[in-house]
């Protein structure tokens, strides 16, 4: 799988894990170079707080495209660190 947006790949696996439709990609499978830290926070009932970034490639940022769950519940503790994305950015195989 890739993620791509504005051009860029800025993650390629082909070991992410699938949750609710979205691909979740190993925190050594992305660019961390295109990311930037957000103060971005939100809560799922069952995975747990989740943490932003914004993604950066080619001088545009795409406000907290990418999200991650750095102390997930239980229920999700597979996908602890791993970086799933949306807002424009494409997931492709």
């Amino acid at each position: 799988m890739k993620a791509v947006w504005n051009g860029a790949v800025i993650a390629e696996s082909n070991a992410t894990i699938v949750i609710e439709g979205n691909h979740y990609f190993p925190p050594d499978a992305v660019r961390r170079d295109c990311l930037r830290e957000s103060n971005t926070h939100t809560t799922c009932h069952w995975k747990g707080a989740a943490s932003y970034y914004s993604v950066e490639v080619n001088g545009k940022r795409n406000l907290d495209a990418a999200w991650y769950y750095p102390n997930p519940l239980p229920a999700a503790r597979q996908i602890v660190g791993y970086i799933a994305f949306w807002k424009g950015v494409t997931v492709v195989e």
